[in-house]
């Protein structure tokens, strides 16, 4: 089962095209700033959102498959960025709730409402974490 919400797009420049403003803008300012920071991880749309790189997933129930190591999600009322990473036994994005007080952290997810929320920098710090250690990675 999908939770995403579907899209018509087949590429990340359509996914972004297909965004009114003002968060078209948010998207792509994001999607350049992740595609500069990852250059290794290849930008594709999965999910209904921008997938960037893949790692290969085994749930307990024993389902394997594919997942992107990033996301990049407009959700109706925030932005989304997944980070499918864990670092010493923790997911990368919980280790920087304090640096990122204007986002709502979850395990592996940062919403937040606009690109100023968030410091750029730190942001950055926890792309690179993400590729380096993917979650599927041992």
């Amino acid at each position: 089962m999908n939770m995403f919400k579907p899209t018509p797009a087949t590429t990340p420049e359509e996914y972004i095209s297909l965004i009114d403003e003002p968060r078209r803008t948010q998207i792509q300012i994001l999607h350049n700033f992740i595609c500069k920071t990852v250059p290794k991880l290849k930008p594709r749309i999965t999910s209904g959102m921008i997938g960037y790189g893949t790692y290969r997933y085994k749930s307990a129930s024993g389902r394997e498959g594919d997942w992107s190591v990033i996301d990049l999600a407009s959700q109706k009322q925030y932005i989304s960025v997944y980070v499918c990473a864990i670092v010493d036994g923790k997911y990368v994005a919980e280790q920087y709730k304090k640096q990122l007080p204007k986002a709502n952290i979850g395990k592996s997810c940062i919403r937040f409402k606009k690109v100023e929320d968030i410091d750029l920098k730190v942001l950055k710090e926890i792309l690179l974490l993400a590729a380096k250690h993917p979650i599927g990675a041992v």
